[in-house]
């Protein structure tokens, strides 16, 4: 296993085909700044184009907190720094790609969170494909307590992912909720114990890895795509990652093992 440490990041591969980015700024509970973001988001775009990684795991440092969010101690002394410094960031956040973007990403993305995920800790988590949150773990929204409001697709996935009065709820008022509710909420797969989180993150691993990567692929982005239209329209729309998966060396060995009845040999073409 290799671990590269960049600024703000770690970026290993912990076992073949999986990739896990580690946001390593602990002194601040995992918050990020607009070079955080910058950094995260070309890793995401790293592990993207990389053929050999075939799930993402995101995690945090240490195990207080998975991400507080945005930096806001940045953010305020961004405010007070002088225009030019100003602009500079803006001009660095707006050159960044979206961090996760469901429809787009058609990875696999494992949410292992060892801590507190709040504001956009939480978005984050709520983009992921799946969740797996050690049992002291809270999960919320706070930023109308600051001044600010959950603009990173909390606002907006929250309200997909729960009842819409209960989301309204969570949202409106801030409140955050145990690892066991949001379980019991649908919105995370797991809760463990903190030292049992890699097994159970493994346990998803191990059988996503059963599959065809180009197949899971496939079948993510149709799913997730599918989403916003009627069914009749999601299902006979245009895939390009399904179009991959058909003319794919992997979607001949499928039946060709079944019918050989011995284990199937993937090669993610």
């Amino acid at each position: 296993m290799t671990e590269r440490q960049l600024e703000h990041f770690l970026y290993d591969k912990p076992r073949d085909h999986v990739a896990r980015i580690t946001i390593n700024r602990p002194e601040v509970r995992n918050a990020i700044n607009t070079p955080a973001h910058k950094e995260w988001s070309d890793l995401m775009d790293e592990a993207e184009a990389d053929d050999d990684v075939w799930v993402v795991v995101i995690t945090g440092a240490g195990d207080k907190a998975f991400c507080a969010g945005r930096d806001l101690k940045y953010l305020s002394s961004m405010q007070q720094a002088p225009a030019d410094e100003q602009a500079a960031d803006a001009e660095l956040m707006a050159s960044v790609t979206k961090l996760i973007e469901r429809f787009e990403f058609a990875k696999p993305l494992i949410a292992r969170v060892n801590g507190i995920a709040l504001g956009g800790g939480f978005e984050v988590a709520l983009a992921c494909d799946l969740v797996v949150a050690a049992d002291h773990v809270e999960f919320g929204l706070p930023e109308p307590r600051r001044g600010i409001y959950a603009g990173g697709g909390g606002v907006h996935r929250l309200p997909r992912q729960l009842p819409l009065k209960l989301a309204m709820e969570y949202l409106l008022t801030g409140r955050t909720m145990s690892a066991t509710t949001a379980k019991d909420l649908g919105l995370v797969n797991d809760v463990v114990p903190s030292s049992e989180l890699d097994a159970a993150v493994d346990r998803l691993i191990d059988d996503i890895l059963l599959g065809a990567p180009l197949s899971v692929r496939a079948t993510k982005q149709s799913a997730m795509a599918g989403l916003d239209m009627p069914l009749a329209e999601a299902f006979f729309a245009s895939y390009p990652e399904v179009i991959a998966m058909r003319a794919s060396e992997d979607a001949r060995e499928g039946p060709l093992a079944f019918a050989e009845k011995r284990t199937p040999i993937w090669k993610g073409r």
